[in-house]
């Protein structure tokens, strides 16, 4: 699948994947600043953004999507930073093929497997019962979800994911019923033999729960060389939270070696 994306900078390659219901365009800021000393390539992901829809939504399929996108932009062993789904993809793909990654970056996930979400599940719900066809500007899209999803930042985050279509109408970017039909195996375990014993850091947000203290020794056992960096007063989106923090802690290790 050709994939939607969007570059900044020169030198090594880095590619930024982002979460669930994310796009390339969440990442922009901090892309340019990476750019400052790396190419930077930020793919929308299947089913998200600009990116094709396709009915598969899988980890098989999204780490394929990213081969694909390496092999047809001739990337040589680039950095891979991962963001909720994002970081399972990236992990997967280093754990299958280590030799192809340089550095990896996994933002507030592990390994582990995740309960079923009915948070995530509400969110597709309550974006598939906006009446569309009735909205005649984003402000009603906005006003007829935020009956459903009581977060401003949620909704906000949400909203970025409407576009305006050829005839004039309101629309969603995201396939919602590939992601609804698909959600639950987004949240299976990170299951592969082996190990990535490249050079790996696990950024979380003091106040998420995806990275726990008992997550550790598997993120240890699967990855070796990982370290793990918590960034205070962050929730799950860390990046958006406490962006100088972050991309601090995220140069000093890119830096390390070089």
């Amino acid at each position: 699948m050709k994939l939607f994306f969007r570059e900044t900078g020169a030198g090594q390659p880095l590619i930024i994947l982002h979460g669930l219901f994310g796009t390339s365009d969440n990442w922009v800021t901090i892309a340019r600043k990476l750019g400052e000393n790396f190419r930077v390539l930020t793919p929308d992901l299947r089913n998200h953004g600009h990116s094709p829809h396709s009915p598969v939504f899988d980890f098989p399929a999204l780490e394929d999507d990213l081969l694909e996108f390496i092999e047809t932009h001739e990337l040589e062993h680039p950095v891979l930073v991962g963001h909720s789904l994002g970081g399972k993809t990236a992990m997967l793909f280093a754990l299958h093929q280590p030799e192809r990654v340089s550095k990896l970056v996994v933002v507030d996930i592990s390994p582990r497997r995740y309960p079923r979400n009915s948070e995530h599940e509400s969110l597709i719900r309550a974006m598939q019962a906006v009446d569309l066809p009735a909205a005649r500007n984003r402000g009603d899209v906005e006003k007829s979800l935020a009956q459903s999803v009581k977060s401003t930042r949620i909704l906000q985050f949400l909203m970025k994911n409407t576009y305006r279509a050829e005839n004039g109408k309101i629309g969603w970017r995201l396939n919602l019923k590939a992601l609804g039909d698909n959600l639950q195996s987004v949240f299976e375990e990170v299951d592969v033999p082996g190990k990535y014993d490249g050079p790996a850091l696990f950024i979380r947000g003091a106040l998420s729960p995806y990275i726990s203290d008992e997550d550790i020794p598997l993120i240890k056992m699967k990855f070796p060389g990982a370290a793990i960096r918590t960034v205070p007063n962050a929730s799950h989106w860390v990046h958006a939270d406490a962006p100088g923090e972050f991309y601090e802690i995220l140069r000093s290790f890119l830096s390390e070696g070089q």
